[in-house]
């Protein structure tokens, strides 16, 4: 790790994500801030933060990258039965504070989202990049929740949680569906899981992917808020 590069919160800058280590893979950089303007700039590039409290800021840019393209979402015929059954509904920037802290407090391996990181993604949702996509069950409780950024055609995934079974799930065909309507080329995932690739998700070359965001994230998608209108048809679907 000495070898990597120190970034100096006075300097806003970062080394290109190719040159990210393989073991551990993807660690690219340390140090630096968590400033809005540091954090745009990383995911622009390719590059996301993910440290614990009793480290220094470590970045990031794994190679493969787990990406879902919106029109790739796959639902099985057991989500689509739950699904048909209507037990959740999906808001956007309803509770982005109390999203936050249950993707922080409801993982049983620990978290990596810090008091640092809830008040400068909270301030970029303040500023339109960070948004919430919250899930409710019938008696108006959360059930499950992500936050993640919009950066041009892209959405950045940051992390999920789920207090009910397939919320998560619920909440994903909604999200890839309404990004799909607002012309969203490309949902990152950074990492696979098998829940991720069930859902459809794939993992692509680091070089692939940046290419993809070059060609996306100055572009404007079809949308000026993050109201959300896509429904599941029903059982007709």
């Amino acid at each position: 790790m000495t070898s990597l590069p120190w970034l100096d919160p006075d300097q806003l800058w970062f080394p290109p994500a190719d040159e990210a280590l393989g073991d551990p893979d993807g660690l690219l950089a340390l140090g630096g801030d968590l400033s809005t303007e540091r954090l745009l700039l990383a995911y622009r590039n390719g590059i996301f933060p993910w440290y614990s409290d009793d480290q220094p800021i470590l970045w990031w840019s794994p190679d493969p990258r787990c990406v879902l393209v919106p029109h790739d979402i796959h639902v099985s015929r057991s989500l689509r039965r739950t699904l048909n059954q209507g037990r959740f509904t999906i808001t956007a920037d309803r509770a982005f504070g109390r999203i936050i802290r249950l993707c922080a407090t409801t993982r049983a391996e620990g978290t990596w989202i810090t008091e640092d990181m809830i008040a400068s993604y909270s301030e970029l949702h303040r500023q339109g990049y960070a948004h919430s996509i919250e899930v409710w069950n019938r008696s108006g409780e959360l059930a499950g929740g992500m936050y993640g950024l919009a950066i041009g055609q892209c959405f950045f995934g940051e992390s999920m949680f789920s207090l009910e079974t397939n919320a998560s799930k619920v909440l994903m065909v909604h999200l890839a569906n309404q990004l799909r309507e607002w012309d969203y080329k490309m949902m990152d995932c950074q990492v696979e899981s098998r829940h991720l690739l069930t859902m459809g998700a794939r993992s692509i070359p680091r070089s692939e992917f940046l290419s993809i965001l070059r060609a996306c994230v100055g572009r404007e998608p079809a949308r000026h808020n993050w109201t959300f209108r896509w429904q599941w048809p029903g059982p007709e679907a």
